[in-house]
C-alpha cells in the first residue's frame, strides 16, 4: 500500500515538475501596452495560456528587451523568439523589405489584405525563411497627411512646403513633388509645426492622434478609400523555435494568430476612423484623396521612390512588379 502511494506521489511530483518547466517564449516590441500591436501580441499570449499546453509567452513592451530597430537580427539568430516589427526596419539587412513601406503600393486596408495573400508576399516570406524567420500575423497600419495652412491630397499640394515624411521612400517622392524635407521623429512634429519649421507632415493615424497634431493643423487627409502610407508591421517568430514546438503547441499558436490577425485588421481600420473623428471634433478640415490623386502619386513614386529602390536592388524589379500587380 505504502509503495503504491509512494509511486502515486512520485508521479504527481513529476507532473508538477513538468508543469513548472513549461516552455517560455520571449516576445519583444517597441510600443506601450495601450498600443494595438501590443494587444495583438497579448491576445496570442492569452490564447496560448488558456490552452494549457505547456507553453507561455512573456511580452517585453516599450523596447525593454531590445531597441526598436535592433530586433530582427536577434530574432533571426534565435536569441529572441517573437517580435512585432515594422519589417522595413530590417531593410538594411534585406533591401527587399523596403517595399513594405513604399508609397502607392497599398491603397486601402482591404487591398493590404489581398497583398498579404499574394505572390509578392510569398516572396517576402521566402526571404524571411532564409533568415530563419516566419510570419504568424500579417498586418498593415495606415497614415495620412496634415497641413498647417492647406489640404494635401495631390502632388501639386506639397510644392514649396517644408515637410516631414515617414520613411525614406516617402521623402524621395515628396522631394520629387517639390517639397523640402525635414527629417525628424513623429514625436517632434508638434513642436516643429508650432515653431514654423514644418508646413505639413506625413505619419501614421495613431501618431497624428497621440501627438495631438490636430492642435497645429488646418487640414487632415486621413486614410480612407485611398491612402499612400501603409506600413507592414507583422508579428514574427523564429522559425526553428516554432518547429521545435509540439504539434499541439504549433496548432494552438497558429489558431491564436489567425484570431489576432482578424482583430489587427479591424483595429487598424478603427484607428483611421478614430483619427478622422478626433481631427473633425477639433475643428480641422477633413480632406479626401481620390483615385485620380492616388494615381498621380503612384506615377510620381514610379519616377522617384520605385526607381531608387530598383537602382539599389536591380533584382527587386520583379518583386515590385508583383506588388503592383495586386488589384
Amino acid at each position: 500500500m505504502s509503495i503504491k502511494y509512494t509511486l502515486l506521489g512520485a508521479a504527481a511530483a513529476v507532473t508538477l515538475g513538468l508543469a513548472a518547466q513549461a516552455e517560455t517564449l520571449r516576445l519583444s516590441h517597441q510600443w506601450s501596452t495601450q498600443d494595438v500591436r501590443h494587444k495583438v501580441a497579448q491576445m496570442i499570449a492569452d490564447e496560448v495560456k488558456a490552452a494549457d499546453i505547456g507553453l507561455d509567452i512573456r511580452i517585453f513592451p516599450s523596447s525593454s528587451l531590445f531597441k526598436a530597430r535592433e530586433q530582427y537580427t536577434p530574432l533571426s539568430r534565435g536569441q529572441l523568439d517573437m517580435t512585432v516589427l515594422p519589417l522595413s526596419y530590417a531593410g538594411g539587412q534585406r533591401a527587399a523589405y523596403n517595399l513594405t513601406l513604399m508609397p502607392g503600393l497599398v491603397k486601402n486596408h482591404d487591398h493590404a489584405a489581398r497583398l498579404n495573400e499574394s505572390p509578392f508576399m510569398d516572396d517576402i516570406k521566402a526571404i524571411m525563411a532564409e533568415d530563419d524567420v516566419m510570419v504568424l500575423v500579417d498586418g498593415y497600419l495606415a497614415g495620412g497627411f496634415s497641413g498647417t495652412e492647406g489640404c494635401i491630397t495631390a502632388p501639386k499640394d506639397v510644392e514649396g512646403k517644408q515637410m516631414r515624411a515617414a520613411g525614406k521612400a516617402f521623402e524621395q517622392m515628396l522631394a520629387g513633388a517639390g517639397a523640402s524635407i525635414a527629417s525628424m521623429a513623429s514625436s517632434e512634429i508638434y513642436n516643429a509645426m508650432q515653431t514654423g519649421v514644418l508646413d505639413a507632415a506625413n505619419t501614421s493615424s495613431s501618431s497624428f492622434v497621440s501627438y495631438r497634431i490636430y492642435e497645429q493643423v488646418a487640414c487632415y487627409t486621413p486614410p480612407g478609400e485611398y491612402a499612400l502610407w501603409f506600413m507592414y508591421q507583422p508579428l514574427l517568430m523564429n522559425k526553428s523555435t516554432f518547429e521545435g514546438l509540439s504539434e499541439e503547441q504549433q496548432d494552438t499558436l497558429l489558431e491564436a494568430s489567425k484570431k489576432a490577425e482578424a482583430f489587427y485588421l479591424e483595429e487598424a481600420k478603427k484607428e483611421d476612423a478614430d483619427s478622422r473623428e478626433v481631427f473633425a471634433q477639433n475643428g480641422v478640415e477633413i480632406a479626401e484623396m481620390t483615385q485620380e490623386d492616388f494615381d498621380a502619386w503612384r506615377e510620381l513614386a514610379r519616377e522617384t521612390s520605385y526607381a531608387a529602390f530598383v537602382e539599389d536592388l536591380p533584382e527587386g524589379q520583379e518583386l515590385l512588379d508583383k506588388a503592383l500587380a495586386v488589384e
